[in-house]
């Protein structure tokens, strides 16, 4: 399954990654004549899965002798084993929807087993806890600006938080948190510090804009994260009128020298700007198994005004040609990525860094284009289905290059074959097959 690609796995750990990448989340726009993506449109942008190993749908039971009983996300235990003398398993976590070990106890939505030990805690509605750690692939796991690798809030003790100024509060500042969002929060600007891990729990919500500015060593995983833009850029606090949906705010910002970003396992959706953009000499972020897309809207107002199009930008990868400060820098990876409905380009739309792109999915029927490699941009692009849409590569004459392998496209149109040069990323990895990613992909992206 997903997490194949994670190659430095032992091989107990291994079995546990095939099994159940859906449960192993980290605890620990276009080019057109403009060269400004800020301030103005560009021109030409416009069930169950049971088996004698022990795996459960979106899970990953213990190393042997357990069986998933009943759909959902599934029960995850990463120590121990169950077998007929049902022996407990430890550490276990059970998933959003919930499924029984034929000897644990259930989750939300699943039944008791028989006999033996809980694999782990349910908790109130099977959620109050995260599922364990997973390891961290790509830009974010390297090293560079005096941070080894990123660990986020480490082992710090968790606290939970229920509303919008308590995240504010808690999220502040360099010290060390592993930070608990439960509920739907209000609306509103949350800016999260340094050394930080943020964790969504029984389908937690934000909505407004996430703002990460100068921050190093912050996670992100498990959150539905709404922008203000939600059908209507007249939605956002700070829309003006005379400039267009531009204007607003996006749903995530990751700015002025951000570095050592993890987002997985997230949903991001409806910025009234873009839905996660990086900018400003930011560097080794990782995106992973995060959903983007939009509602429906038009941008009919405004200087820098798309009309009917709509002003539904995803992923922006430096505000403009020629930034002091970006050389050498903005250098991301998605990978399990899905860009899906009403996304209208920007997937990324990228500037100088080395952008590395790998088992991610397409599906925004009606673009104007996917990917794109801007001035000074390499983008690597592997193993990835873009699936019925236009433009699925878009080169600039400025750009470093776009090499494209082993990807395919179903039913799209456009541009299919990479030019220039790319780079070779400094992380190992290891490619999941496309036959079945798509399907991988929608099940499984997203807060589990």
């Amino acid at each position: 399954m997903s997490y194949r690609s994670l190659s430095l796995f032992t091989s107990r750990q291994r079995l546990l990654v095939v099994a159940g990448s859906a449960c192993l989340l980290n605890f620990a726009p276009a080019c057109g004549s403009q060269s400004s993506d800020n301030g103005g449109a560009m021109n030409g942008e416009a069930g169950s899965n049971s088996a004698a190993s022990g795996t459960s749908a979106g899970g990953t039971s213990a190393s042997a002798g357990s069986s998933s009983s009943s759909g959902g996300s599934g029960v995850v235990a990463t120590s121990g084993s169950t077998g007929a003398s049902g022996s407990s398993s430890t550490g276990g976590t059970t998933g959003a929807s919930g499924s029984s070990n034929t000897s644990g106890s259930a989750g939300k939505g699943g039944t008791s087993g028989s006999a033996g030990a809980s694999g782990g805690s349910a908790g109130s509605g099977g959620c109050s806890t995260p599922p364990p750690a997973s390891p961290l692939v790509g830009w974010a796991s390297q090293s560079g600006m005096g941070v080894t690798t990123t660990t986020g809030g480490g082992n710090a003790t968790p606290q939970t938080v229920t509303t919008l100024a308590a995240l504010t509060s808690a999220a502040a500042g360099t010290d060390a948190k592993v930070i608990y969002v439960t509920g739907k929060l209000a609306a509103g600007k949350i800016k999260i510090g340094s050394n930080k891990t943020i964790v969504g729990l029984c389908g937690a919500e934000i909505h407004g804009h996430l703002g990460l500015s100068g921050s190093a060593n912050v996670i992100v995983r498990n959150l539905k994260i709404v922008g203000y833009g939600v059908g209507d850029c007249t939605l956002d606090p700070d829309y003006d009128s005379t400039v267009g949906c531009s204007s607003g705010n996006d749903a995530v910002t990751i700015n002025s020298a951000s570095h050592h970003i993890w987002f997985d396992h997230c949903d991001i959706s409806d910025g009234t700007d873009g839905n996660l953009d990086t900018t400003q000499g930011s560097d080794f972020v990782t995106v992973s198994w995060t959903k983007f897309h939009y509602t429906s809207r038009t941008d009919n107002t405004g200087n820098d005004s798309t009309g009917a199009e709509g002003h539904r930008f995803s992923n922006l990868v430096g505000a403009a040609d020629n930034v002091a400060g970006d050389v050498g820098h903005l250098n991301i990876t998605w990978h399990h990525d899905w860009w899906a409905d009403n996304v209208n380009q920007r997937m990324p739309r990228t500037r100088a860094g080395k952008i590395h792109l790998f088992n991610d999915l397409f599906t925004a029927k009606g673009d104007s284009y996917c990917s794109n490699a801007g001035q000074g941009a390499a983008l690597l692009v592997e193993n990835t289905v873009y699936s019925g849409v236009k433009a699925p590569f878009q080169i600039d004459s400025n750009a470093v290059g776009l090499v494209s392998n082993g990807n395919t496209f179903p039913g799209s149109s456009g541009t299919e074959t990479g030019s220039g040069s790319a780079f070779k990323p400094p992380y190992s990895y290891t490619l999941d097959a496309t036959t079945d990613l798509q399907a991988t992909i929608q099940a499984n992206a997203g807060p589990q």
